[in-house]
């Protein structure tokens, strides 16, 4: 509707000035919910691509990548990889950091871990949550007995949620026997789905719990794109 020239120019400059207020309310409220919602979003949308493609990921050290790759192809040039060959669907995934890194090939998920990071320092795991995978301070590492806790993608409101690293968002796709793999000083670990629950934030005592076996947790935020519940996700060390 157009604004008349004939109305008072008092009044013709309030209509403008709401008219203007409330076409930048509308902008601000997509621009947050974008900002909010695109990283969970574009996760999902990766994923389901994926799936649809039948696409695998194939996790290896940088000395065994190239070798890895020649293999897929004379594999592919064989038949061997039937659905994934069509497009060579296969993809290798090498860690970012083989000093600390995590990779689950189910999720595609590669990412850098900060080591002894305090969770009950606010600023600092979330300056750590910037960066990759949060370690918690006081638990185990790879390779020793005991309990290894690591989170990410946690944040203190539902805007802020976007600022973080996504490399958790579909954590929550993983099921039983799905495979985990941490790179830690040179070596990688590989460890097998065990379990998972849904906790209250303030339900810390998980972060604590003692084990004689190497047990690996990762917790994020549930449900995605939220920060209303933390979800857990339990894995053994397998042992060649």
């Amino acid at each position: 509707m157009k604004i008349h020239k004939t109305l008072p120019s008092s009044e013709y400059y309030l209509i403008l000035t709401l008219r203007t207020f409330g076409n930048f309310l509308i902008l601000s409220s997509l621009f947050f919910i974008g900002k909010t919602f695109y990283q969970p979003v574009r996760e999902e949308v990766r994923y389901f691509i994926d799936q649809q493609n039948n696409k695998q990921y194939v996790v290896a050290s940088a000395e065994e990548a190239p070798q890895i790759k020649e293999e897929i192809e004379r594999q592919i040039e064989k038949g061997a990889f039937a659905k994934a060959a069509q497009k060579k669907n296969v993809e290798v995934l090498v860690p970012i950091d083989p000093n600390f890194s995590i990779v689950i090939p189910k999720i595609a998920a590669n990412a850098r871990i900060v080591s002894n990071v305090d969770a009950a320092d606010k600023e600092t795991y979330m300056e750590a949550l910037k960066h990759g995978v949060a370690h918690t301070e006081g638990t185990a590492f790879p390779g020793e007995p005991g309990h290894i806790f690591m989170f990410a993608h946690s944040t203190d409101f539902a805007w802020n949620v976007g600022t973080y690293n996504a490399v958790f968002y579909l954590l929550y796709k993983l099921e039983n026997n799905d495979e985990i793999n941490i790179f830690y000083k040179g070596q990688r670990f590989v460890y097998k789905v065990v379990g998972r629950e849904v906790i209250d934030p303030s339900q810390i005592e998980y972060i604590t719990r003692t084990t004689d076996k190497e047990f690996l947790t990762l917790q994020t935020c549930w449900p995605p794109g939220t920060t209303l519940k933390r979800i857990l996700i339990f894995a053994e060390r397998v042992v060649e």
